[in-house]
């Protein structure tokens, strides 16, 4: 048995940040039936690889999921629907502000026609001034703190490669949908979550508004900056915490030929033995972290001195040997034909009955009970006879529905 068997949702959502969420809840074991309009979600044409064919951008954000095409402007459209919420546990979407309320279906008509039911919402910003903007996954990491603080002190800011905006937004927002369907086990109601990406980029960057607040009491002195404003600057691949790191270069030189390492105040003494500078574990003006705080980049240049001499998977050896934190940097080719990753069930082959195979990310979330299967995503409308027959919707009325544009 899945930890939600028996759940049904019903998923709205198109792009990234929603079908993220729902791809786990389908993890998770729910039922996720994606209700998409006849053309189907956009993803499912944008970035193709292969002609014609569904695109890897849709086939990774739906595995494990049931779809159905539905007309949500036609009066029969909005007959089904209403049928559908009334069977539903789970109600997510990602529309703009105000869009499935403009459909004829508030909070207040939802609540009246199925009371148990638990309405998600997505949207790319709060109830204040920027409700009515448009959100895309750059704007929600500018807007929440993200790119101000990423980057180099004398470059512009960046993008993070990981879609917090998007697909962390969905994270927020199931654990917002798993806390109410327990709290209405106690209640026998559904409720509202919300979530918007400014909020979610902003609660993954809260390290940044804890290190805005101590700007008030003096310069940051884990970071390496030489000068400091009143606002948290870039500070490049510095770790900003309590444990001074930095990424290192590795033979041979290659884009990815990096090691991030962390320096423990324990860790000095066996990196001086490993570079083979062992008299800096004595040194006065290297032995204690303190000592080491205000010359950063001279410590980690010391490493690299010798780490550039060797390729990084040698370097991860020695230095795990010694048990020192270092991970190196890997690239999403690396990530795709690593071996350990594929046994842990992380990066998993699936089959697609149109494109053939495809490797995907597998479920990050492993339960001792609830084992996940990687099932491949839904054609366009592939379960409309399976869902709309337990509507009691005929076959012949399906046929009509689709000739006139409804399904």
């Amino acid at each position: 048995m899945k930890a939600l068997e028996g759940v049904r949702v019903l998923d709205m959502t198109h792009v990234q940040s929603g079908p993220s969420a729902t791809q786990l809840l389908a993890w998770l074991g729910a039922d996720v039936v994606k209700l998409e309009a006849p053309t189907g979600d956009i993803t499912r044409q944008q970035l193709r690889d292969v002609p014609d064919v569904d695109s890897l951008y849709f086939t990774m954000l739906n595995c494990n999921k049931r779809s159905i095409t539905l007309n949500m402007k036609s009066e029969r459209g909005k007959e089904i629907f209403t049928e559908l919420v009334k069977s539903a546990d789970i109600l997510v979407e990602n529309f703009g502000p105000g869009a499935v309320d403009r459909m004829g279906f508030t909070w207040e008509r939802l609540q009246e026609l199925n009371p148990r039911l638990i309405y998600a919402s997505i949207k790319g910003f709060g109830a204040g001034r920027y409700a009515k903007f448009k959100a895309y996954e750059v704007i929600a990491q500018a807007m929440g703190g993200s790119m101000s603080t990423t980057g180099f002190e004398d470059g512009p800011p960046l993008a993070t490669g990981a879609q917090i905006g998007d697909s962390g937004t969905g994270i927020h927002v199931v654990a917002g949908i798993l806390a109410a369907l327990y709290q209405r086990q106690q209640t026998q109601r559904g409720q509202r979550v919300q979530v918007a990406m400014q909020h979610a980029v902003l609660n993954l960057s809260r390290v940044k508004l804890r290190d805005q607040q101590r700007l008030a009491h003096g310069p940051l002195r884990e970071y390496p900056n030489k000068t400091f404003t009143d606002e948290v600057p870039r500070s490049g691949n510095a770790s900003g915490g309590g444990q001074p790191g930095w990424a290192v270069r590795c033979a041979p030189g290659g884009p990815n030929d990096y090691i991030y390492v962390i320096v423990q105040p324990i860790g000095w003494k066996p990196i001086s033995s490993i570079i083979g500078r062992p008299e800096l574990a004595d040194d006065p003006e290297w032995a204690t972290p303190e000592a080491r705080l205000s010359k950063l980049d001279k410590m980690f240049q010391l490493i690299e001195e010798w780490t550039i001499q060797h390729d990084k998977w040698t370097v991860l050896d020695r230095l795990n040997a010694e048990n020192i934190p270092c991970g190196p940097i890997l690239s999403t080719k690396e990530l795709v034909e690593d071996e350990s990753l594929r046994d842990e069930g992380i990066v998993v082959t699936v089959d697609h009955p149109e494109r053939g195979e495809f490797t995907t990310v597998g479920s990050p979330l492993q339960l001792s009970d609830s084992p996940v299967d990687i099932v491949t995503p839904p054609l366009l409308g592939e379960h409309n006879l399976e869902i709309y027959g337990e509507l009691g919707v005929s076959a012949d009325e399906l046929v009509e529905l689709k000739s006139n544009g409804v399904i």
